[in-house]
């Protein structure tokens, strides 16, 4: 369970974060602090000057992901192809904050919204290389899959309870007998490959784009080494049709693997479809089309 502040976001803001760079960065000092204009929840992200950015936890239970990030992302940086965030400095608690914090490189790019894409097929080939890049990067030594990583790249029985509350709970209000067959077919396909490094979250927010291309990938709070399943989440949530055949065909795997991913990506669309079925239609909606499209995936292929 993450240890949230009363404020729910450790009371940041751009007056903390400049007061911070002057104590421990004087030699940016003088540079401007902005708010990004997509930001996280697990993280706070501020501009500083047209060149870096500030990074800082929003609860405690947040603080390993980024440790984990500083240590591994520069051993990480050489073996991929687009980039990924670059540590420029380490800073500690300080001014009221109580959390170690960061100083990074900007990346340029915009977030990989639908509308700034153009190929949706070519760019989920690029997000498939970078996938398999990633994976073939050196694991040894490597954070297990566990608490960390929100115990993504861990087998998806680590939520069987959420799910199977979830699945009750939408009894009635969708299939849930197909449901179950796609979740209990994830659960047996256990993984038995040698673990390889995955990052967590691949969303539409954490991959830059310019020119509708892939330019960068950022947050890997929920990065670790383990099973690379949970990476291919987004065949439903962000691919369709042609894109999505070209990044199943692109980005390989076995059957056991998209049984795996077809499970994560079920667990949190029936979470978030239960938490929502009633209070919000539009977010409701749109879980309720992944787990169509997971259920047909299921159905064409197991």
């Amino acid at each position: 369970m993450v240890s949230t502040p009363p404020d729910g976001r450790a009371g940041i803001d751009a007056a903390l974060v400049k007061r911070l760079i002057a104590a421990q960065f004087p030699q940016w000092s003088a540079l401007p602090v902005t708010p990004v204009e997509v930001d996280g929840w697990d993280n706070r992200t501020y501009r500083l000057g047209d060149a870096m950015t500030v990074r800082l936890p929003s609860a405690a239970g947040y603080v390993p992901s980024v440790a984990k990030e500083n240590e591994w992302l520069p051993r990480l940086a050489p073996q991929l192809d687009v980039a990924v965030p670059t540590v420029l400095g380490l800073g500690v608690p300080g001014e009221g904050y109580p959390f170690p914090w960061s100083v990074r490189r900007w990346l340029p790019g915009e977030t990989a919204r639908p509308e700034r894409i153009g190929d949706m097929a070519r760019f989920a080939v690029e997000v498939a290389e970078f996938l398999l890049a990633l994976q073939r990067c050196d694991a040894t030594g490597g954070p297990v899959a566990g608490e960390h990583s929100a115990y993504r790249g861990a087998p998806p029985a680590h939520y069987d309870e959420d799910t199977r509350r979830c699945l009750a709970a939408l009894k009635g209000r969708m299939d849930t007998d197909r449901a179950t067959a796609v979740w209990e077919a994830a659960l047996a396909a256990e993984w038995r490959g040698a673990p390889v490094w995955f990052h967590g979250d691949i969303a539409f927010g954490n991959l830059l784009v310019g020119d509708g291309q892939l330019t960068a990938v950022i947050d890997f709070g929920q990065s670790g080494v383990g099973d690379p399943a949970c990476d291919l989440v987004i065949a439903w949530v962000m691919f369709s049709g042609d894109s999505r055949a070209a990044f199943r065909q692109a980005v390989g795997q076995d059957d056991g693997t998209w049984a795996r991913a077809r499970g994560w990506a079920l667990w949190k669309a029936l979470l978030l479809l239960a938490e929502n079925i009633d209070t919000d239609q539009e977010l409701a909606a749109a879980n309720r089309q992944v787990i169509d499209e997971v259920l047909a995936d299921h159905d064409h292929f197991a």
